[in-house]
């Protein structure tokens, strides 16, 4: 099993100088979230922009719906579950930005994740783990899984955007990873958006279009 379906977007000018790889939500994929690249590309045009497919078929669809995909399994909610699943899917990660370094030709600190609600959850548990510090991560509507802080590797800048009204991953799980990201010395920064939903406004787009252009110009 591996990361093998992925969509892009490269820079217009044909200079590649970082990448960006965006992890989508659960049922989702990754030709979905690649719409996201034309509104960013303006804070950093001279990133690429990947968006794979997770690697496993949504369980939480009917038969039928071949374009959706999940990180990990939501059939179980409970902490234990979802840390599981987050923990088996690592590697898989891993893997894939080694991958995308290499041909790039890049070292991970030109290298972002950017995820939406699950992709958020695998983004964050992921960054910190790799053997070496990626620039950062940007978060939509998602939340931190907690484990044992003992294991966390490498401390990158984090921005974290949340809709107040977000009835699938509640704005409180905003509020959980910054109190838990700070103390454990994570530069946070990010917002709650007052009346948004389980989604990603321009405002948040331009909000983590600046985090984006911050974290590669430094």
């Amino acid at each position: 099993m591996n990361i093998s379906n992925f969509y892009k977007q490269e820079p217009q000018s044909g200079k590649i100088e970082q990448i960006v790889i965006l992890l989508h939500g659960v049922g989702s994929n990754g030709r979905d979230l690649i719409s996201l690249a034309p509104a960013l590309e303006q804070y950093v045009p001279n990133a690429v922009f990947i968006s794979p497919d997770a690697p496993f078929a949504c369980d939480m669809v009917p038969a039928g719906y071949p374009d959706a995909f999940q990180w990990f399994s939501l059939e179980d909610r409970s902490p234990q579950a979802m840390l599981s699943g987050v923990k088996n899917v690592f590697p898989l990660v891993e893997e894939f930005i080694e991958a995308q370094l290499k041909h790039y030709n890049l070292p991970a600190n030109k290298l972002a994740l950017l995820g939406f609600s699950q992709g958020t959850m695998t983004s964050l548990y992921v960054a910190p783990r790799l053997n070496e510090q990626i620039a950062g991560v940007l978060g939509y509507s998602g939340a931190l899984l907690l484990n044992d802080e003992n294991d966390l590797k490498q401390k990158m800048p984090i921005h974290l955007i949340h809709g107040q009204s977000d009835d699938v991953v509640p704005a409180q799980a905003w509020t959980a990873a910054k109190e838990t990201l700070i103390s454990n010395g994570y530069e946070f920064s990010g917002h709650i958006t007052a009346g948004l939903t389980h989604s990603i406004d321009q405002a948040g787009i331009d909000s983590g279009g600046a985090f984006l252009k911050s974290i590669f110009t430094t």
